[in-house]
């Protein structure tokens, strides 16, 4: 019964580190560009879009399908980005377990 206890008091802890670290992560940023720099996308560790700049020069050609594909790929790596920065840190809270749900 010991053991059991140890096991749940445990898994409590990891639960209270987990908490805090996705609070943490929400705070910390990610940056990515598309077609060198012609669109910037921020995120955050929880994944969520925060900002997206567009350079004026973009809509002179006034090719709007190319400024849909590069917000698309700037959107993209910045959550890329944002996923792989909450994998890290969740990996070394559960020293590399993989828990359902948490990832």
């Amino acid at each position: 019964m010991r053991g059991m206890n140890e096991m749940v008091r445990q898994a409590q802890l990891m639960q209270k580190k987990i908490s805090k670290a996705q609070e943490e992560l929400k705070t910390r940023e990610v940056e990515a560009s598309a077609g060198g720099g012609m669109v910037t996308v921020k995120a955050n560790g929880a994944q969520e879009i925060l900002d997206v700049k567009i350079e004026p020069q973009i809509f002179e050609g006034g090719d709007a399908e190319m400024l849909q594909d590069l917000v698309l790929a700037a959107v993209n790596e910045a959550l890329r980005q944002a996923k792989d920065m909450m994998e890290r840190e969740m990996s070394q809270i559960t020293g590399g377990l993989s828990i359902p749900g948490l990832m």
